[in-house]
């Protein structure tokens, strides 16, 4: 049954916010979350339900500097990419022996599933700390939500296995058969799948937000509900191009681009 107008809303937090003291700030995301939290106090009960997934990490994590080190001991920089190559030459390997097993499974599945290299990032979105934290603007929008509609913000969790990259918040990127939030969840997809419209803001245009959208669109089986609002979301700066494809690619696939503040009249 279809519920009308929907926002998922990719991963507002604070460490992808271009504010001080932000682990990996994306250039423009304090404005783009300004303009969805100015969305949501618009639109108010038209909005039939909000889904938010949060990135949740801790410091041991594959994609950090401490999982990793070359034969001196030392980390890698973050933005360091990690080939298969690299680590079957042992230019670099896990910190801890248990999980160099493990480690280079990892990046031959990369591989093989055609994915990214493994990307080293800073230390981000850690459980418990402000990086973690929702946006400002955006955590009052959705709390007067709340309190305005009576209703409670479906908020998903992602990213908090260590041994796995979780761009999408449908699914890790090599899902363990041991963790099922590695892996899709029907019941939520059927949330999100029972929208007229989904609107979707949120960080990074370039890798989260496109990891997501376009298995949202698989599951989906087409992407004409859809609608990326692109005043509300950005790439990562350096992979301006991976925004670009995504949204040419997922354009093509029939969803629709708008800025926020012409959505209230669509949504008429």
């Amino acid at each position: 049954m279809s519920t009308g107008l929907h926002l998922l809303l990719i991963d507002p937090q604070n460490d992808f916010c271009d504010l001080p003291g932000a682990a990996l700030p994306v250039t423009g995301a304090d404005a783009d979350l300004t303009r969805v939290a100015t969305l949501v106090g618009r639109l108010g009960a038209r909005l039939d339900r909000i889904h938010v997934t949060l990135d949740s990490h801790q410091p041991v994590d594959i994609a950090h500097p401490v999982w990793w080190c070359n034969a001196d001991g030392e980390a890698p920089a973050p933005f360091t990419l990690i080939t298969v190559g690299d680590v079957e030459s042992g230019l670099w390997r896990a910190r801890d022996p248990q999980q160099q097993a493990h480690s280079v499974d990892y990046v031959r599945a990369l591989a093989t599933r055609a994915r990214h290299a493994l990307v080293i990032w800073p230390e981000h979105c850690l459980i418990g700390g402000w990086g973690h934290q929702l946006h400002a603007g955006c955590a009052t929008a959705l709390q007067a939500w709340g309190r305005q509609t009576l209703r409670t913000v479906d908020y998903v969790f992602k990213g908090m296995n260590p041994g796995t990259e979780h761009y999408s918040a449908l699914c890790a990127e090599v899902p363990d058969p041991a963790d099922p939030g590695t892996r899709p969840d029907p019941a939520w997809i059927a949330r999100l799948a029972g929208a007229d419209t989904l609107l979707i803001a949120g960080q990074a245009l370039s890798h989260c937000v496109a990891s997501t959208v376009r298995d949202l669109a698989d599951a989906l089986g087409d992407a004409s509900r859809l609608l990326l609002l692109d005043d509300c979301s950005s790439p990562v700066a350096g992979f301006e191009a991976l925004g670009r494809e995504f949204v040419d690619e997922m354009v093509a696939r029939g969803m629709r681009v708008e800025r926020s503040d012409r959505v209230q009249r669509q949504a008429a």
